[in-house]
């Protein structure tokens, strides 16, 4: 009872306490705006780092950007490789290349050269010795001619001689055949000979009277002699003809067998 009223209804004391009580709650509004502002800071600069981040890098296509992937696509998801890196800039890789294409044309170029087919060459050698016989029942002349023939193998493999097929021809008639196989088998770049005999039947009465009339000096029978050799190679059979003209003795034995000899390679 015995305080007394300020003009405004209260005394000093309470005055000083509740200067005490609003100077803290003034203070703490300070503080909390200090922690905001620095709230604010931090997250415009983890803002600004972010707009960095995204500038400077980019997400993965295949996690998703998650930096995970589910287990069950593991094995179905490829992994990416730099593009700079080493393993996708192999070195040498023209040399590489140029030198495969360089050894595909060298060994194409040399499979042609060797398996290439060339000619196989057959010429007539003449006769080799030839024996007469006649019969004057029925004027005919009984005529073994043995013939040589020539082959040059101009191949870099190996060729087979199968058969060879001879016709002996007098005055446009057939009169001798004869057959051979399985002569011989040459090798690459090889020569050799074949000796071959026909036996023919010449049933002439002219020619009869020329072989057998004494007073003539000379004795020749004309033969046309055309034949056919089959050669094998690679799996590939090959004809060659040949033909030649003939002038026997047909005195009698005149034409002796020859020394046989085979051609130099």
């Amino acid at each position: 009872m015995g305080g007394k009223l300020s003009p405004f209804g209260k005394t000093p004391d309470q005055k000083e306490s509740e200067g005490k009580l609003i100077l803290p709650k003034q203070l703490d509004a300070e503080d909390e705006i200090a922690n905001y502002a620095s709230i604010n800071d931090s997250a415009t600069s983890s803002v600004s780092c972010m707009g960095i981040a995204r500038r400077g890098y980019v997400s993965c296509p295949t996690c998703q950007g998650t930096g995970r992937i589910p287990r069950e696509q593991e094995k179905q998801l490829v992994a990416l490789i730099p593009y700079g890196d080493q393993r996708l800039k192999p070195r040498r890789t023209k040399l590489y290349v140029c030198l495969a294409v360089t050894i595909c044309l060298l060994t194409t170029s040399l499979s042609i050269f060797f398996l290439f087919p060339r000619s196989i060459t057959v010429l007539p050698a003449g006769l080799n010795a030839s024996s007469i016989g006649f019969d004057a029942t029925t004027t005919s002349i009984y005529l073994n001619v043995t013939n040589m023939l020539n082959i040059t193998n101009s191949n870099f493999y190996l060729v087979s001689v199968a058969q060879l097929d001879v016709e002996v021809l007098h005055q446009s008639l057939v009169v001798g055949k004869t057959t051979m196989k399985t002569l011989l088998n040459m090798s690459p770049l090889q020569s050799s000979q074949i000796y071959y005999m026909v036996a023919s039947r010449i049933m002439d009465d002219n020619t009869y009277n020329i072989c057998t009339w004494t007073k003539v000096k000379v004795h020749n029978v004309l033969l046309h002699i055309q034949g056919t050799l089959t050669c094998t190679y690679l799996s590939h059979s090959e004809q060659l003809a040949f033909e030649d003209y003939q002038y026997v003795d047909c005195r009698g034995n005149a034409t002796l067998p020859h020394a046989l000899y085979h051609c130099p390679p």
